[in-house]
């Protein structure tokens, strides 16, 4: 089961939810698709155990070939080439390493060279609490700062995949191309949000991209109480299931600002997000 955790926004409590329902299971795959700012190991305090490079490949230019006809900077439509006199400017940051340069080149002056714009990291966490114990298998891809594609890195990090297991993977905020990347294939989405006009505002957004990919998916309701009824009455009218309210609370607040899982405290909650898991599990989110 591939359950996706994503938010039209950021600051709804995203990773909050991933890593405590993942520490409510006993044995999970975690993916930390937030490549742009990871964050999930703050709470799972996994020993990462491997480190791998993520790479792309460039255009790079032979010069002894190239006629400076600029087919190729015509053809790129991110902008990634641009044909001067007796120059051709490579901007490796825009590329999308499609290929097209080197198709349309009459000289076959494209060649290509690897770039590191990011890595995936890989490590376990074992935890024991409230008489139960299990294992958290986490991997996160960062981006490279000043890097402008996060899909690369994703895609990296995805590819550790096993479906065969029970996988939680945190998407990044918003409603984006890295999002969309991160959700496909999904078996099920959870949508955090607040109980505020700006939660709903974003939720609809969230909410119009993950029906366009025909992902089922459920609404969670974090900081319940800070806020008013209207996300509530959005999902009944739009007989979206409300999966779970987190209530506004000062507990789990004191134990956010320390890295520390709600459900390490509290075995209630623990049980209630073992239960939720069921559910979707089953087909049973009412």
């Amino acid at each position: 089961m591939i359950i996706s955790v994503a938010s039209g926004k950021g600051g709804t409590g995203k990773t909050t939810f991933a890593t405590n329902l993942a520490m409510s299971l006993s044995s999970v795959q975690f993916f930390d698709c937030d490549v742009e700012e990871p964050n999930a190991n703050i709470f799972l305090h996994a020993k990462i155990k491997k480190k791998k490079n993520v790479e792309v490949q460039t255009p790079k230019i032979d010069k002894r070939k190239c006629n400076f006809c600029g087919k190729c900077a015509d053809f790129c439509r991110f902008n990634a080439l641009a044909v001067v006199p007796s120059e051709v400017l490579v901007f490796p940051e825009l590329c999308h390493s499609c290929g097209g340069c080197e198709l349309v080149c009459p000289e076959n002056a494209v060649k290509w060279k690897k770039r590191v714009i990011g890595k995936v990291e890989s490590g376990v966490s074992t935890f024991s609490f409230n008489h139960s114990s299990g294992q958290v298998d986490l991997y996160q891809g960062f981006l490279n700062i000043g890097e402008a594609m996060a899909i690369p890195v994703i895609k990296a990090v995805k590819k550790h995949i096993d479906e065969s297991r029970d996988v939680i993977i945190d998407a990044p905020p918003g409603t984006s191309c890295p999002v969309i990347e991160t959700v496909k294939d999904s078996d099920y989405c959870v949508l955090v949000t607040e109980p505020t006009p700006f939660g709903l505002h974003d939720l609809k957004l969230a909410i119009d991209v993950i029906r366009h990919l025909y992902i089922p998916f459920g609404v969670v309701i974090n900081r319940d109480g800070v806020g008013d009824d209207a996300v509530e009455r959005f999902c009944a009218k739009e007989d979206i299931p409300v999966l779970m309210k987190i209530p506004h609370s000062k507990e789990i607040a004191e134990l956010y600002s320390q890295g520390e899982p709600f459900v390490k405290e509290d075995g209630e909650y623990q049980k209630k997000f073992y239960e939720l898991f069921e559910r979707i599990k089953n087909g049973d989110e009412s």
